[in-house]
């Protein structure tokens, strides 16, 4: 079983379009969205959701009046200022640590398990997919991809699917670090500007501390040659293929708009071309170099 993330050291690269198009290419695949705090590949691929399921992570603190008797340690020590002077606690300033709750001597709090968000397995017209949706301003997004991962291994087990295409989130942060471990290639897509290039090093960097292997595709590559060349002189120095180039094309924001990949919108435009011409390198990498679908 292959592993295909795309990821980027920023939003709005897209990673998600050329996912997308990678599952239209795909055979014997399964999708996982991986982007939790900003799902949109759903968009593209209009699930049709058969389970759903509660997630749950962490917990905020809630003060038992009865217990307390308001010695004032747990004021002291919340670092948040999360408990007023009354001991009601604020969940929006609550981090969640749980110090409160060890160190009462009154053992007065309460740590209940929030329900943050969802995850589902859902059918789409190219197989089966899973995802979720992080509730608004909710923490633990590294837990929850973490959580659809190992979900849509243990289930591309069950149906004897041989590829599994991640799109995964974008930066570098906790998410990040959830959604690359294991995986046996890192997409990393980026574009022609001073701070894309920054911002793929960056991520670069976080696949060469894992021992992920890594590739690159320049987006909209003709905008600006100077710093396409600059990112292939960098992916040269990192021992990183790049194995795209795709020109700026309308076709991609004219899919997006219909609800389709660019091979169902257009797939005898420039884009689309690239975009295959790119998978069939993907699948000669040596992490990838079993035949894996289209």
């Amino acid at each position: 079983m292959q592993e295909l993330v795309v990821i980027s050291g920023k939003g709005g690269t897209g990673k998600t379009s050329l996912t997308a198009a990678f599952i239209a290419l795909s055979k014997k695949t399964i999708i996982c969205d991986a982007d939790v705090d900003a799902a949109d590949l759903h968009l593209l691929m209009a699930p049709a959701i058969q389970h759903r399921y509660d997630f749950t992570g962490g917990g905020l603190a809630e003060i038992n009046r009865e217990k307390c008797t308001g010695c004032g340690l747990c004021r002291t020590l919340c670092r948040f200022g999360a408990i007023d002077e009354n001991y009601g606690v604020d969940p929006i300033d609550c981090e969640g640590c749980g110090v409160c709750v060890d160190l009462c001597p009154e053992q007065a709090i309460d740590f209940p398990v929030q329900t943050c968000g969802e995850w589902f397995i859902s059918d789409t017209r190219f197989g089966p997919m899973v995802h979720a949706k992080l509730g608004i301003a909710e923490e633990n997004s590294g837990k929850l991809v973490s959580l659809i991962r190992r979900k849509t291994k243990e289930l591309a087990g069950e149906k004897g699917l041989d590829l599994i295409m991640t799109d995964g989130p974008p930066g570098i942060g906790c998410p990040v670090i959830a959604a690359i471990g294991g995986a046996s290639v890192l997409l990393i897509v980026t574009e022609p500007s001073v701070s894309g290039r920054h911002d793929m090093a960056r991520v670069a960097d976080l696949a060469t501390h894992f021992n992920v292997p890594a590739a690159v595709c320049i987006n909209k590559f003709d905008l600006n040659l100077d710093q396409s060349t600059a990112i292939e002189t960098m992916a040269a120095e990192r021992q990183m293929p790049v194995v795209g180039r795709i020109p700026f094309d309308p076709v991609f924001t004219a899919s997006m708009v219909r609800g389709q990949t660019v091979f169902e919108y257009d797939g005898n435009s420039e884009a689309a071309s690239a975009v295959r011409h790119m998978w069939k390198i993907l699948k000669t990498l040596p992490a990838m170099k079993y035949e894996v679908g289209g």
